[in-house]
């Protein structure tokens, strides 16, 4: 069945998030706030492994670094092309539109949760290229994987920042599932290089929203999402 994986992958974050908002009446703020830290830990070093995966290469001479340019390139052309288009902006429109039409107007964490969760669970190549063997293939073991720490992470998300975060399931759904159906041609023009490529820049950008958890800063990596096309431009490029 194409798309399966995407069906599970959406549900695993629906459970997980109802459960974490089991939990989260009976947790103190305090705990709350550690737990906000303690996710943002994980994030980030989650962010940098998966940057340095692509970046690094062991060769005779030992570690050595590549894709810098691209990197460069990729966040500063995406996020210039991301403030031009204000999609933070955008995210968070669509995040106070469904806060209100959930008529929970007293939840101040619901547009960061969403946001927040949105970008982790979308941001990778497991999205990417789990989707692609589901269209392809109906190979739904990356999804499934994919799945089950998806459904991890939005419990222990949902039973610190609320119900918002059940709501990133919705574009989980439309890009996963868009990738899915166009499969078929999309395949051809995603080679293993730019598959990579693909992975190490999404890794940075979650490496950024480990960083906003932590610190509390307010950089806004919705505006750096077009970080992830620009490897797609480099790739034609270079053919």
């Amino acid at each position: 069945m194409t798309g399966l994986g995407t069906i599970v992958n959406v549900g695993a974050v629906l459970i997980g998030g109802l459960l974490g908002l089991i939990f989260r009446k009976g947790l103190p703020n305090y705990i709350k706030e550690g737990l906000i830290k303690a996710i943002g830990i994980s994030v980030l070093f989650i962010g940098i492994s998966g940057t340095l995966k692509g970046m690094l290469v062991v060769n005779a001479d030992g570690l050595e670094v590549q894709g810098t340019f691209l990197l460069i390139i990729s966040m500063v052309l995406g996020t210039l092309l991301g403030e031009i288009l204000k999609l933070e902006s955008h995210l968070n429109h669509l995040g106070e539109r469904l806060k209100k039409c959930f008529h929970d107007q007293k939840d101040p964490q619901f547009v960061d949760g969403f946001v927040t969760a949105t970008l982790v669970i979308c941001v990778g190549a497991m999205a990417v290229v789990g989707a692609l063997e589901d269209g392809l293939n109906h190979d739904y073991s990356i999804l499934y994987a994919k799945a089950l720490l998806d459904g991890v992470f939005i419990m222990i998300l949902s039973s610190t920042m609320g119900i918002g975060v059940l709501f990133s399931a919705l574009p989980l759904l439309i890009y996963q599932g868009a990738i899915t159906i166009g499969a078929s041609v999309l395949a051809p023009y995603l080679s293993d290089i730019l598959i990579a490529n693909l992975s190490y820049i999404g890794a940075a950008l979650i490496t950024a929203i480990g960083i906003n958890m932590i610190w509390n800063l307010d950089i806004k990596i919705g505006n750096m999402l077009p970080a992830i096309l620009i490897p797609v431009v480099w790739a034609f490029l270079q053919t």
